[in-house]
C-alpha cells in the first residue's frame, strides 16, 4: 500500500454508476505528497518544456494526437520498439495489478519498462517531469490523481487511445491532455474470523474491537486516510461539505479504546496487527491475497469513490512508447489494460462499454465488492475544506 496525497478535484464516476455528482482523487499506499493545489499550479506553470521531438519514419511522435495520425497502430508499435523504453513513475507493484501490466506490456513489445520512484505521489510526479525533461530520465506517462491533472495540463500532451469513444465524456479531458484510467470506493477491510460480519460502521465502536481499527496514514497527510474519515462522517449522517462528523466519530473510537495509529499495510494485516482498516476497496480487497478470512465491505450510507488518470509528458524522451503504453493501458482485450485492473480490483473507466460488448472480464468483476449505496464524490472544494479542518482539529481529536 502506498500512500499519496491530493485534493479531489471535479471529474466523473465509476464507469458503472450513472448518477455522479461531483468530483474525484484516489490514492494512497506508502506515498507521500506536497501540498495543495496552489502549489501544483505553481509547479506546472513555474517549468517550461522541451519537447524531445523524436521521430521515426518521418513522424514527430511527440506531437502524433493519435494512432491514427501517426500513420496507424503498425507504425506506432514499430516506433515504440525502435526507441526500446519508457519511464513510468509511482507505479507500486502491488497497486491496482500494476505489477502485472508493467511485465505483459514489456513481454509483449519487447520495451524495457523503467520504473521510476514507485513510492512518488501525484505532486512528486510533476516535480519530477520539470526537473528532469530534456533528459533520458524523465517520466514519459503519469498516473495522478485529478487535482493534479487539470492543475499540470501545460505539461501533458494531447493523446486519444482508439477506445476514446468508450471513455464517458465527463471523465477525460476535451483533447486527451489527461483521461481518467480506474477508480474504487472507500471500504473497510476487516478479518473475519476475528469480527462477526461488519454491516455497519458504528459496530466499530463495540467492545470486541480495542485497538483494531486502522487507518491507511495520517488524514493530514494522506488522500485516503482522509477519504476514510469522510466515508465515516457520511456513515454518521454528515455531508461532504463538513468532515466534523467524522473526525468526531474517530474521536469516540480513540475513547473507546478502538483505533490505532499504525499505519496499516499488507505486513500489518496479516501480522494481526490491524484487523480492521479503512481504505480503497482494491487496495483492501489486494491487501492479502488469497486470504479467505478477509473481507471488504463498503457501507451503503457511505459509498465513497473516485478515480485516477492517465497524462502523458508533452516533453517525453520516449514519446512512441508512452503513446503505445496508453493504447495498451486502454485496451478492451482480455490480456489488456482495462481488464488487467479489473483483476487487480480496480474498476476500469470503460466497464460501461465492456459490459455492453462482452470484452469485460466477468470472472473479475463479479469479484468486486458489491457497492449498493448512492456514490459520493468529492469537489475540489469539499476536499480542500476537510484537509484543512483536519488539519487543525486531527490531533486533538484523537489525543
Amino acid at each position: 500500500m502506498t500512500v499519496r496525497w491530493h485534493f479531489l478535484q471535479t471529474a466523473g464516476p465509476p464507469p458503472e454508476v450513472g448518477n455522479w455528482t461531483g468530483g474525484t482523487d484516489v490514492r494512497t499506499s506508502h506515498r507521500y505528497a506536497l501540498t495543495g493545489l496552489a502549489a501544483l499550479t505553481l509547479l506546472a506553470a513555474g517549468c517550461g518544456s522541451s519537447s524531445s521531438g523524436s521521430s521515426s519514419g518521418g513522424t514527430n511522435w511527440s506531437t502524433v494526437t493519435s494512432a491514427a495520425a501517426g500513420g496507424g497502430m503498425s507504425k506506432l508499435i514499430a516506433a515504440a520498439k525502435k526507441e526500446g523504453t519508457l519511464n513510468v513513475i509511482a507505479l507500486p507493484a502491488d497497486w491496482a495489478n500494476y505489477g502485472t501490466i508493467i511485465k505483459d506490456f514489456s513481454a509483449e513489445y519487447g520495451i524495457k519498462v523503467n520504473s521510476i520512484a514507485p513510492d512518488d505521489s501525484s505532486a512528486q510526479e510533476v516535480t519530477q517531469i520539470q526537473q528532469k525533461n530534456g533528459t533520458s530520465l524523465a517520466a514519459d506517462v503519469l498516473d495522478v490523481g485529478m487535482s493534479v491533472a487539470t492543475a499540470s495540463t501545460s505539461l501533458f500532451a494531447p493523446y486519444q487511445v482508439a477506445t476514446w469513444s468508450s471513455i464517458p465524456a465527463s471523465q477525460k479531458s476535451p483533447n486527451g491532455q489527461w483521461v481518467q484510467d480506474y477508480g474504487g470506493y472507500m471500504s473497510v477491510g476487516y478479518n473475519s474470523s476475528k469480527f462477526p460480519s461488519i454491516t455497519s460502521l458504528s459496530q466499530l465502536l463495540g467492545k470486541q474491537f480495542k485497538s483494531a481499527v486502522a487507518l491507511n496514514g495520517n488524514p493530514t497527510e494522506a488522500n485516503a486516510a482522509l477519504n476514510g474519515v469522510m466515508m465515516a462522517n457520511l456513515a454518521e449522517g454528515g455531508t461532504a461539505d463538513s468532515i466534523a462528523d467524522g473526525v468526531n466519530f474517530f474521536h469516540k473510537l480513540k475513547a473507546a479504546g478502538n483505533f490505532t495509529p499504525v499505519q496499516a499495510t499488507p505486513a500489518t494485516i496479516k501480522a494481526g496487527t490491524t484487523p480492521v482498516v479503512f481504505n480503497w476497496d482494491y487496495l483492501n480487497t489486494a491487501a492479502v491475497v488469497g486470504q479467505t478470512n478477509w473481507k471488504v465491505f463498503i457501507p451503503a450510507n457511505a459509498t465513497l469513490g473516485g478515480f485516477y488518470a492517465q497524462a502523458i509528458n508533452k516533453s517525453a524522451p520516449h514519446p512512441a512508447a508512452a503513446r503505445l503504453w496508453q493504447e495498451f493501458l486502454y485496451s478492451q482485450a482480455a490480456t489488456g489494460g482495462q481488464n488487467l485492473w479489473l483483476e487487480g480490483g480496480a474498476r476500469p473507466v470503460e466497464q460501461a462499454a465492456m459490459t455492453s460488448n462482452g470484452t469485460l472480464n466477468k470472472t473479475a468483476a463479479a469479484a468486486l465488492p458489491p457497492v449498493t449505496g448512492t456514490p459520493v464524490f468529492l469537489t475540489q472544494t469539499q476536499a480542500t475544506n476537510a484537509a484543512t479542518y483536519l488539519a487543525a482539529n486531527w490531533a486533538k481529536a484523537i489525543s
